[in-house]
């Protein structure tokens, strides 16, 4: 009984020693590293077979086909190479779990959210974090939620100790919820006891007049900043500054062709960078974004199109529209039951309908960093950028043979340890499944 028992503990112990909590963020990186053999994705559309990549001090020395191996040599013989994947828009360590109130902290009360910064809400212990590292995603970006206003969204790298770790650009977006113009029949109606519904027009009069509103709120702002002193200071309008002076982007979250119509009349009259959020059918005016300079963050590819009229695949083929037209464009993951995961298999389902895989991979690194305004630093594997790397055995985007090995943010070796990883341990033993 005493050996049963000991057995146990033991057991009990040895799950603990590999649970996630144990995983710590890495440290700075401390020796030169080579990886060397492998085929490199630079990430801008250059391949580089039987390539070497060297890097220190956490930032990248050397890419090519004749790099000089030094310090620490990883042989990547068959493997890829990648630059780290980039979530452009999330609710990554906001929101846990969608059905524990306690664990959602990405919606704040009122209209006019101008002022919050969800990078202080960010939860670096998330358990969902260490299943994204493991498909090779290094970087998102955490966005608020609620509102007209949401507030700013800001980048984070994912291996951390807090928030101000996680920090690789604060506050580099506005969020705006664009009022619906694409009003439906409630659902609901006879449930909560309406026998009347407002028609579409006053529906759609309704969601102009709140177009305005917001309008007013950046008019009374612009003035505001216009003014040399205040006599009292507003937190909001001092939170909407560096959209006025280009230092931030103002990210519009919608759908369809007149809700975008009226984000580039945003940006034609305020003078905004605007980056269209959703974008469903941002295929249908691709020419006028691009004369606007419109950006786009494609939402979730593995759904349903807008319109019942449309092409059921017409969410894997949106992509092709907007590279044609020159539209820069990034690809994301909304889906709630992947929180972010399946983000290089969107890309690689888009890559099966029209772009090639090389646009697709710079659709998740490059051109997302372009986006969100980090492209100096990250998104390409090219010298002198930040040495944030991913090694795969096979091509990131295909579910089938995607497995990282490696992976590096600033040079730091991260863990791809995760609970999913970790349960699948923890029944394989219960089954004795080798």
């Amino acid at each position: 009984m005493k050996k049963l028992i000991f057995s146990i503990q033991l057991l009990f112990v040895s799950i603990l020693a590999v649970a996630q909590e144990t995983v710590y963020p890495a440290k700075a990186q401390s020796e030169t590293i080579t990886l060397t053999n492998a085929t490199i994705h630079v990430g801008n559309g250059t391949v580089i077979t039987n390539g070497s990549i060297t890097f220190e001090n956490g930032k990248i020395k050397a890419v090519g086909q004749s790099v000089t191996a030094a310090g620490k040599v990883i042989d990547a013989k068959g493997k890829h190479i990648y630059p780290g994947l980039i979530l452009s828009a999330s609710q990554l360590g906001l929101a846990e779990i969608s059905s524990v109130r306690a664990t959602i902290d990405h919606t704040e009360l009122g209209l006019y959210n101008s002022n919050i910064r969800s990078i202080v809400a960010y939860n670096t212990d998330s358990k969902v974090i260490a299943t994204l590292r493991s498909n090779g995603i290094l970087f998102a970006n955490v966005v608020p939620q609620g509102g007209t206003i949401s507030g700013t969204s800001s980048v984070v790298q994912l291996d951390a100790w807090n928030w101000e770790d996680a920090t690789y650009k604060a506050d580099g977006q506005m969020h705006m919820n664009m009022p619906n113009l694409l009003p439906r029949p409630s659902r609901f109606a006879a449930f909560l006891g309406q026998t009347e519904q407002r028609s579409t027009a006053d529906q759609v009069k309704e969601a102009l007049g709140r177009i305005e509103e917001i309008k007013g709120f950046f008019r009374e702002a612009k003035a505001y900043h216009k003014e040399p002193t205040h006599a009292k200071t507003n937190l909001k309008f001092e939170a909407t500054k560096a959209l006025f002076e280009k230092k931030q982007k103002l990210f519009v979250h919608c759908d369809i062709v007149k809700e975008m119509l009226v984000a580039i009349d945003f940006a034609k009259e305020f003078g905004f960078d605007v980056v269209i959020v959703g974008g469903s059918e941002s295929w249908q005016i691709a020419d006028l974004l691009k004369q606007n300079n419109i950006a786009v963050i494609l939402a979730e590819r593995h759904a349903l199109p807008t319109s019942p009229d449309d092409d059921v695949d017409l969410p894997y083929k949106s992509a092709t529209y907007l590279q044609d037209a020159g539209v820069l464009f990034a690809i994301n993951d909304t889906d709630g039951s992947t929180r972010g995961r399946n983000l290089p298999f969107n890309a690689g389902t888009a890559a099966g309908y029209g772009i090639t895989k090389e646009q697709a991979l710079s659709s998740i690194t490059l051109n997302a960093a372009k986006i969100l305004g980090i492209d100096k630093i990250t998104g390409s594997l090219e010298v002198g950028k930040d040495a944030n790397i991913v090694v795969s055995e096979g091509d990131i985007l295909d579910m089938r043979s995607s497995i990282i090995t490696h992976a590096f943010i600033q040079g730091r070796q991260v863990s791809l340890d995760d609970k999913h990883k970790q349960l699948n341990e923890r029944y394989k033993y219960k089954y004795g499944i080798k």
